[in-house]
């Protein structure tokens, strides 16, 4: 081992990556080996999610130091993971994780993505490039088996959170939302551009588990096959509407008044998945891993969401605690936290409703 590299151990495995790894953020475009601690969480995710889908092959597209790859193929049962990077020197330090943990379930591999994938294809793609997953979209749709499972990351979350409006409607063809529900709304604008491209293959997809953390947003969904799976798919796709000054919102199946999208306005989450997913001991990070589940799975369908900073501006009052929030919300309807913010929930309430329920929960009489 040089003195540039040091061994780390995440879940229950042991991974050789550079000494001057970056822990926080997305990090800065840097050496073909690169390796992110605090996307252990999302790697936790990766192996809860195929330990519940079962046996299948595996390739990591983008893998660079293979942590990923490296992990999946020694923590999952019954996969077998390619774990490939275009580049010679992260597949030699692939080749010496893989050593490292004694992997025999695991292979490196030297290939452009788009070679490899025409090639070959498999129950689960993972696309996990440095910012945008758009320029390589194409290629990991083409290497997914039918009914297999797509996972798609983009770290470029200013562009579809809204703060480089043009950017996000060069690379996905949307406009963005900037505000409160920013990140809602670039969750759903980055499911919108993968429909649209599955749709283009004549493919549809059904969301296993969907959503934003840190600096990321996370996709993972089983890719369906058929023209008619496709223009079901894009049948949940639409605009949304966002009043600052009311605060109203509302979602269209239409653009005409509802300037924000296209995006998918469909579930983010398939429970019957989110209930076979378990968070052991074994796992990096296992508590944030329970809490993120159970969230998930209570979690409503809703694309309408608020965050309590905007209301409390809004009436100019402090803001309660969420769940007598959440108690006042639901003696008038369906309501949940969100997972995109601990200060966000979910409902379809009409505004009105929303306000009143604020007010009460606040302990201010409605007048």
């Amino acid at each position: 081992m040089t003195a540039e590299q040091v061994t780390v151990r995440e879940g229950c495995t042991d991974l050789l990556v550079p000494s001057g790894y970056s822990s926080r953020g997305p990090g800065t475009r840097g050496p073909s080996v690169f390796y992110n601690r605090q996307m252990a969480f999302a790697r936790d995710v990766s192996v809860m999610l195929l330990r519940a889908l079962g046996p299948l092959s595996a390739v990591d597209c983008m893998s660079a130091a293979g942590s990923r790859a490296v992990r999946l193929a020694n923590e999952v049962q019954g996969v077998h993971v390619t774990a490939n990077d275009i580049s010679a020197e992260a597949y030699e330090q692939i080749g010496r994780n893989i050593e490292l943990n004694g992997l025999k379930n695991c292979d490196a591999s030297n290939m452009d993505l788009a070679c490899l994938l025409a090639e070959q294809r498999f129950g689960y793609v993972d696309l996990d490039p440095f910012g945008s997953p758009v320029p390589f979209l194409h290629a990991a749709i083409k290497g997914v088996e039918r009914n297999g499972v797509l996972a798609v990351t983009a770290t470029d979350t200013a562009p579809l959170a809204g703060a480089r409006r043009d950017k996000c409607e060069r690379r996905y063809m949307a406009r963005p939302l900037r505000g409160p529900i920013c990140h809602e709304a670039g969750l759903r604008i980055l499911m919108g551009a993968v429909a649209r491209d599955l749709a283009r293959f004549d493919r549809g997809m059904e969301p296993l588990l969907c959503f934003h953390s840190d600096h990321y947003f996370r996709l993972h969904l089983r890719v369906t096959k058929g023209a008619q799976r496709a223009d079901a798919m894009l049948r949940r796709l639409g605009w949304m509407r966002y009043e600052r000054d009311s605060l109203k919102r509302s979602v269209s199946a239409s653009p005409e008044g509802h300037p924000h999208g296209p995006m998918w306005l469909g579930p983010l989450h398939d429970r019957g998945v989110l209930e076979r997913m378990e968070a052991d001991e074994s796992l990096a990070e296992p508590r944030r891993c329970a809490k993120a589940l159970e969230l998930w799975s209570e979690e409503l369908d809703t694309p309408i969401c608020y965050e309590v900073s905007e209301l409390s501006s809004k009436l100019k009052i402090n803001p309660p605690r969420m769940e007598r929030l959440l108690e006042s919300l639901r003696r008038r309807g369906e309501a949940s936290r969100s997972h995109v913010s601990p200060t966000a929930f979910r409902c379809a309430l009409p505004m009105e409703d929303v306000l009143d329920a604020y007010r009460e929960a606040a302990g201010i009489d409605n007048i």
